[in-house]
């Protein structure tokens, strides 16, 4: 992608991002089937009487944990606080963190000695996560500007790293997954929900079957995410589909780890 594209793309999630927030800011739903999330696309399609496979939902208890505005504004594709096993301590990244809904449940998860981060590029999403914090009492939190493709944390600093429908939505995919490795530290994990597509259609047939904002679009295909990962430095990838979002297009739980002898690195975020 030239400049001027990754700026539109950005341009565009942002804008579809920050009218959801809004709409929850302001007292309204913004579940998956409203005007400001077509139920014609992508992760807003698949709701959880859908779902193959119980990862891919946020059970009732999950669901009790957590202020209504956060619940109402997840957009996501799956639960992958579900899948992240997180541990008492541990320090938790969630690229893409929206209202917050993962942050939280994932704070609770690592407790008063852990940390779970929240990152959003879109200062609605920011002020409706930071509302949700409040509102839970959750303390352990800490929601941060910017995109995905460049995480403003040092190397070395999270254990796990989580994401809901969002990694789909970046311009360029590849900085994503050497930003993961890079704030990763050695044996830290990945757990993400994402949509990915079959290897035999091409990216022109993905946008035929939604927009980009609608988490189709810009998937990868199964292959294309594996060696991304791989090629970041990731091992033990694993993605596996849950449910089917569009013809040949598929939520996913996508896992993988940072070898445990990757020798530390103090860069720092360019």
């Amino acid at each position: 992608m030239t400049e001027q594209t990754v700026d539109a793309v950005h341009e565009t999630v942002r804008d579809h991002y920050a009218r959801a927030a809004l709409s929850v800011l302001e007292e309204k739903s913004a579940s998956c089937c409203d005007s400001s999330c077509g139920c014609g696309d992508g992760c807003c399609a698949t709701g959880a009487a859908d779902a193959s496979d119980a990862l891919a939902l946020y059970s009732k208890i999950e669901q009790s944990e957590l202020p209504d505005a956060a619940v109402l504004a997840s957009l996501g594709c799956g639960n992958p606080v579900a899948v992240a096993e997180l541990r008492e301590g541990e320090r938790v990244l969630d690229l893409g963190s929206g209202g917050g809904i993962d942050v939280l449940l994932s704070a609770r998860r690592v407790g008063p000695t852990g940390r779970a981060f929240g990152l959003d590029m879109t200062d609605e999403m920011l002020a409706l996560a930071r509302q949700n914090a409040v509102s839970a009492g959750v303390e352990n939190v800490e929601f941060l500007k910017g995109i995905i493709e460049d995480v403003p944390l040092p190397a070395d600093s999270i254990d796990v790293v989580i994401s809901n429908c969002v990694i789909n939505l970046a311009a360029d995919k590849s900085a994503v997954f050497r930003e993961i490795a890079r704030v990763l530290r050695a044996g830290g994990r990945v757990g993400v929900a994402d949509i990915v597509a079959d290897d035999s259609l091409s990216p022109r047939q993905r946008a035929e079957r939604g927009s980009y904002a609608g988490c189709i679009a810009g998937a990868l295909s199964i292959s294309e995410y594996e060696s991304g990962l791989r090629d970041a430095g990731l091992t033990d990838v694993s993605i596996t589909p849950t449910h089917t979002v569009a013809a040949g297009m598929y939520s996913a739980i996508v896992r993988a780890t940072k070898p445990a002898d990757t020798p530390a690195t103090s860069v720092s975020p360019a």
